[in-house]
């Protein structure tokens, strides 16, 4: 069957991720397409990715991969970002972390809750060996979901000083093989490469090729279809 357009019948999403440049793997595309729309979009970090910048110490990445998330942030039309604080590559699915990922849905208040691939690997089912998908993003991926039940409940965390929000509709998972969900991104591309870019000094550690044309590929990767068509895909659950 195939996937049928993303719902819009939202205003305000919260994307979350582990680390600077998740989103921009993969999501960027999503967003750009939903600021063009109207919709108001923040962005909301687990970590500062310290850890992820081979030979730059945690304290050193830390500032340099806030700004630039901040700078990719904003080329997608999203000017708010906000960082948990939680040390990178230890995220664990458990009370702290739905804590506080509960706190910041009753902050931002969103309708729709987006977040990525939290998969055991991210090879197609049936391929052997396959590659391991991050600890950080199966432990938040499952905590995202988890917290936006928490977020509504006044009973859970009862601590937090934010009221309960009930509103969140949706919550959307990136899924790459057969998403049952898809937006159109054909006419974001650019804008996703551009925000990707903005992780040049990460990037520039990942590989000796061109920032852009390392951008380029990833967001090809991540949008075309079989049949060329441009598409970010999503699986939804019930908020």
């Amino acid at each position: 069957m195939p996937p049928t357009p993303m719902p819009d019948d939202w205003q305000r999403a919260l994307v979350v991720a582990a680390h600077p440049d998740d989103i921009e793997y993969g999501l960027a595309a999503a967003v750009a397409v939903w600021t063009a729309a109207g919709k108001e979009v923040h962005y909301l970090l687990a970590t500062r990715g310290e850890a992820g910048m081979a030979g730059v110490p945690p304290a050193e990445a830390g500032p340099i991969r806030e700004e630039e998330e901040r700078r990719s942030a904003a080329v997608v039309g999203v000017t708010e970002v906000e960082f948990l604080d939680h040390r990178d590559g230890t995220l664990v699915a458990g009370p702290e972390l739905r804590r506080d990922l509960a706190g910041a849905i009753r902050r931002h208040r969103p309708e729709l809750v987006v977040t990525g691939y939290f998969g055991a690997t991210w090879t197609p089912p049936g391929v052997s060996p396959a590659h391991v998908n991050s600890a950080d993003h199966r432990a938040l991926g499952q905590s995202v979901v988890d917290a936006v039940a928490d977020a509504s409940n006044e009973w859970i965390f009862p601590d937090l000083a934010e009221e309960p929000w009930r509103g969140v509709q949706y919550i959307a998972v990136s899924e790459l093989v057969d998403p049952p969900h898809e937006v159109d991104v054909s006419d974001a591309v650019e804008a996703a490469v551009a925000s990707l870019v903005e992780h040049r000094r990460y990037l520039e550690l990942l590989s000796d090729e061109p920032v852009e044309d390392q951008a380029r590929q990833v967001v090809d990767m991540s949008t075309v279809t079989d049949d060329g068509r441009r598409r970010v895909g999503f699986r939804l659950f019930w908020g």
